[in-house]
Formats: C-alpha cells, sequence, structure tokens
C-alpha cells in the first residue's frame, strides 16, 4: 500500500471525524428514533458539506428502509447510514489508468487557480516515481507565468524532466512537445498541467479540447485519464466548478485536495453522486508524499471510527 495510505487517510480526516461526523456518534447513541434523529441527521451532513441534494436522498433512503426493516432505534441506523453512504461513493469507472498496459501514458490535470493543482501534480508525479515510472511533466498553463515557474520548482525538487514554452505560448504545442520528449527519453508517464482561469466556459472548452486534440493526434488515446483537482475546503463552491470542468471536457477522475485542512470532508458524497465521477485520489498534507490512493470502504471505516 503506498505511502502508508491508512495512516495518511486517518490523519486527514482528524478535523471532520472530530468535528461534524463525530456528532453523529451522539444522534445515533439515542434511544429511539423521532423526527428529531431525522433532523439533526440532516443538519449534520448539511453542515459536513454533504449537499442539499445528496442529503435529502440519503435521508429519504434511510427513512424508507428504518420503515420497511421496522428500525426502532437510533443505533440501528449506524449500519444503514454506512451501507449508504458507502453505495454513494463507489461509482461505476474503469480502474485508474484503465487495464491495458501502454508504453507511454498521458494524464490531463485541470482545476482553478488556487485548487492546489500545481502541488497536486507533484504528488501525483511522485505517486508514479513510487511506482518506477518515468514520469515528464508539461507545464500547459502557459497563460500564468507563475505556473510554469512553480511547477519547475517541483520538478526540480522531485528530479523528474520538464517541459516549458514562453509565457502565453500554445499550451498544446507544450503538450505536443512533452509526448515527444517522452517518447524520445523512454518515459511512461506525462503528467500535464493546464490553465486554471474560468473566464468563459466557451473559451475554457475551446482551450482544453485543443489540448487534448493535439494529445490525441501526437499519441493515440491521450490523454489516458483527465483529472480534476478540487479543493475540499471549497465545499460546495468548488462543486459548482467542478460541474463547469465537466461540461468543458471529458473528466476521468478526481483528486480532493487539502482535504487534511477540512472539517466538511462530506464534500466527497456530494462530488460522487452530483457529478457520478470517481475519486481517485486525495491530498493528505503539503509534502509530494502526501497522496493517497482513495478507497471508499476505508474511508468510510475511518469516518466512523
Amino acid at each position: 500500500m503506498l505511502f502508508n495510505r491508512s495512516r495518511k487517510l486517518q490523519s486527514s480526516l482528524t478535523r471532520t471525524r472530530q468535528s461534524l461526523f463525530g456528532r453523529l456518534a451522539s444522534i445515533l447513541a439515542q434511544s429511539d428514533i423521532t423526527e428529531d434523529t431525522w433532523e439533526d441527521l440532516e443538519a449534520v451532513l448539511l453542515q459536513a458539506d454533504v449537499g442539499a441534494e445528496t442529503t435529502i436522498a440519503v435521508v429519504d433512503a434511510l427513512r424508507e428502509r428504518a420503515e420497511r426493516e421496522h428500525l426502532k432505534s437510533a443505533q440501528q441506523l449506524r449500519g444503514a447510514l454506512k451501507e449508504n453512504l458507502l453505495a454513494t461513493l463507489q461509482v461505476q469507472a474503469k480502474p485508474y489508468l484503465g487495464e491495458a498496459s501502454r508504453a507511454l501514458s498521458v494524464v490531463l490535470v485541470v482545476g482553478v487557480n488556487g485548487s492546489g493543482k500545481t502541488t497536486s501534480i507533484a504528488k501525483l508525479a511522485r505517486y508514479h516515481q513510487q511506482l518506477g515510472q518515468k514520469v515528464i511533466l508539461a507545464a500547459a498553463d502557459t497563460f500564468r507565468a507563475a505556473a510554469s515557474d512553480q511547477l519547475q520548482v517541483w520538478a526540480e525538487r522531485l528530479n523528474v524532466d520538464i517541459i516549458v514554452h514562453q509565457p502565453g505560448g500554445d499550451p498544446g504545442a507544450v503538450v505536443y512537445d512533452a509526448i515527444q520528449a517522452a517518447d524520445s527519453r523512454h518515459a511512461q508517464i506525462v503528467i500535464a498541467d493546464t490553465a486554471g482561469r474560468l473566464h468563459t466556459k466557451h473559451n475554457l472548452m475551446q482551450e482544453l479540447t485543443k489540448i487534448r486534440n493535439v494529445a490525441a493526434r501526437k499519441l493515440p488515446g491521450a490523454p489516458h485519464e483527465t483529472l480534476l483537482v478540487l479543493d475540499a475546503t471549497t465545499g460546495q463552491n468548488g462543486l459548482a466548478q467542478a460541474r463547469t470542468f465537466q461540461e468543458a471536457v471529458d473528466v476521468t477522475g478526481l483528486f480532493l485536495a487539502k482535504l487534511d485542512g477540512t472539517a466538511k470532508g462530506g464534500i466527497v458524497f456530494a462530488v460522487a453522486r452530483e457529478l457520478g465521477l470517481p475519486i481517485r485520489f486525495i491530498g493528505t498534507g503539503e509534502q509530494p508524499d502526501d497522496i493517497a490512493e482513495f478507497d471508499a470502504q476505508e474511508f468510510i471505516e475511518e469516518l466512523f471510527q
């Protein structure tokens, strides 16, 4: 298990578990199920950033099950709630990078500025390094000069190659050159940064579509993953941003950043249910090794400790 996933996940969920989700224990410790039980449960889920739509769906499903199975005590709801939340997270999706092995894979990383995208790319590079794969970074966020500078700092720190063009250059050309460099240098993974500005959906779609098309022309099937970096601390605002990217480009999975910095980790349930996207990775700290593969079962168990 890479990076001692259990320990990192446990640590990253401390604030969520001890705050709002910690209140579940007192609610489920009540003797009987009353209308107050349902109202309290709904309030906790909402405050934990599970989101209104997902909260209503979860509570309604629990009400139906309680009636169907004649559940009387609040404690009996605990197991039912765990099962419901686990099912919410288990989005049907192909494994990360798919089943088939290939000589070279391209991962496109998207997300708004400030979401933790650059740091998440560094973590992803480190993840693939730990798998014994050679990584090349593509600084395709040419709109913001500082983006390339920040990525170069991480590249030097991780000792990985990086392809950089001049500020304001063609981001598609950066990705093209990175794939070409990866092929000649026998690298297995290209991780491409992209501009994170939400100027308009139309322009965003045009730019990302162009990058994807360039990648596909250079390497059939590329990009093999398009990961959306979502800042867990932004809650429902982050969910709205995610919808914009999902409409603009074929997102295949999520990298949930800054999970360790929020007491409202319930955003993962809203993301999974409302966007229908699998969570591939979570950020568990600020260092390159602070990344964990997302495991729904493990996530639920940690929350309900």
